[in-house]
């Protein structure tokens, strides 16, 4: 067996710079009101020792636990198999590490969670949260209203109160699906379909509006709702094939979708993209590369969106920002064209 040698503790740090304990107390915990050469031989003492602070002392002074509430209004079977969630998250875990707080991952597996989740925000174990994933009828904006941390939303918000009581980081849904409808009215198709994703969804709301902008004509057998997963693509393409045999492109409303409308034209017989063009929305590579043929599609840079909630976050957090966030922001998208269309 091999002994564990001690944790250096705050006294020995004070006692290797030389200054009183209080002192170095303020320096590792962040306070204010310390001579910079004191301070240099604190910071210098606590490297020579390897001394780790303690996070529970630290909070006291601070009243900060340097940790971020990540809450996804969906079940974990959705989130991992998910890879828009694993970018976002990507994005939010890295501007988080940058600023050396923790990440704490809370998932809604169904109502019941929800009373969970919000007592463990208002518990005071984490500094602020961002939520993501809401559907229109979801409890926790209310419930996350009330346990009174700084927050910020994933997507533009559509509930009692609206977008002005929230601050939020979206992707321009409406304009990215005009392009992709666009685009493909301009190879000449005439009957282009709709696969939507779930529409107590505001980003699949507002992606089904784009795309009746550009075509508001259209026939309403054209449109089918899905749920964004592949599953959900296929159900809503045998049901578009089944109204409108004579279809020659579709719309779908994310990119996993896309993939399951790709694999029935395939078992039906239908060449992608010569008898039906297809475009998708997201540009998550794995899904949109890996697609037989690859995906033309709407690229929203989902990486970047969680980046920036987390640094909208912090900056409400930072106690000497001096400036107010902005309430909404909403990231441009760019078609990505490749051979499906």
């Amino acid at each position: 067996m091999t002994e564990t040698a001690p944790r250096p503790t705050l006294e020995a740090v004070a006692a290797r710079a030389g200054v009183s304990r209080a002192t170095a107390s303020r320096v590792v915990n962040g306070g204010d009101g310390v001579r910079e050469p004191l301070v240099e031989r604190v910071r210098q003492a606590v490297e020579e020792l390897g001394y780790v602070p303690n996070q529970a002392a630290r909070s006291l002074v601070t009243r900060r636990h340097d940790a971020v509430a990540v809450v996804i209004a969906e079940p974990e079977t959705r989130v991992f198999a998910d890879p828009f969630f694993a970018l976002q998250l990507r994005g939010i875990s890295k501007e988080l590490t940058a600023h050396d707080n923790q990440l704490v991952l809370l998932l809604t597996e169904g109502r019941d969670d929800h009373a969970r989740v919000a007592r463990y925000l208002a518990g005071g174990h984490v500094d602020g949260a961002l939520v993501f994933s809401l559907h229109l009828d979801d409890p926790l904006p209310g419930l996350i209203r009330g346990a009174g941390i700084p927050t910020v939303f994933g997507g533009r918000p559509d509930w009692h109160g609206g977008p002005e009581a929230a601050v939020y980081v979206d992707s321009d849904n409406r304009g990215g699906a005009r392009e992709a409808v666009r685009h493909l009215a301009g190879l000449g198709r005439t009957r282009i379909a709709h696969i939507t994703g779930p529409l107590d969804q505001t980003s699949a709301a507002d992606r089904l509006q784009g795309f009746r902008d550009v075509r508001g004509d259209a026939d309403p057998h054209l449109v089918a709702e899905s749920d964004f997963t592949p599953g959900g693509g296929e159900r809503a393409m045998r049901e578009l094939l089944a109204r409108r045999p004579d279809l020659d492109a579709v719309f779908a409303a994310n990119d996993l979708a896309a993939s399951g409308a790709l694999r029935v034209l395939r078992e039906q017989g239908r060449r992608v993209p010569e008898d039906v063009a297809v475009v998708g929305f997201d540009d998550m590579l794995p899904v949109a590369e890996g697609t037989d043929p690859p995906l033309t599609t709407v690229r929203q840079d989902i990486e970047e969106m969680g980046r920036i909630m987390a640094r909208l976050l912090l900056r409400r957090l930072d106690p000497n920002a001096t400036d107010e966030p902005p309430t909404g922001l909403v990231l441009p998208t760019t078609l990505v064209r490749r051979a499906s269309a």
